[in-house]
């Protein structure tokens, strides 16, 4: 298995609107580090799994449309209850979205053999606080 993973962030604001998560059913900020892992079985006639700059790139357009917004404001997701996994399943939605605009879906199962994977790891950032 081959892989390929880019990375970036996403900074966000969003309120968790039910009971089961407490504190956070308030408007709170999260930060993420967001990996998008491309794996497959085999390697391009380029040798490569995907273009790592195509990868960043469409990474990079699609963290844009959440990025720095209050997501509980996004039209696409009133009334959703915008958990980590959630934005793991979007964002891998809407990578995969843009990819078959630039690649025939068939045409990318083929090249993969129907292997090709995509996934999200989105981890809170973890940084320090500094005391005055």
């Amino acid at each position: 298995m081959y892989e390929v993973k880019v990375r970036d962030n996403l900074f966000i604001a969003h309120s968790l609107n039910n009971e089961f998560f407490g504190p956070a059913k308030n408007l709170h900020g999260a930060t993420y580090v967001i990996d998008l892992i491309v794996s497959s079985n085999q390697l391009s006639s380029m040798n490569v799994v995907i273009d790592i700059g195509l990868a960043s790139k469409l990474l990079k357009e699609c963290i844009n449309k959440y990025n720095y917004k209050n997501l509980d404001e996004v039209d696409s997701l009133k009334g959703v209850i915008t958990t980590t996994e959630f934005l793991a399943y979007q964002l891998t939605n809407d990578f995969i979205e843009k990819l078959t605009v630039i690649i025939d879906l068939e045409l990318l199962k083929a090249l993969f053999s129907l292997k090709y994977k995509f996934k999200f790891d989105i981890l809170p950032s973890l940084f320090s606080r500094q005391h005055g």
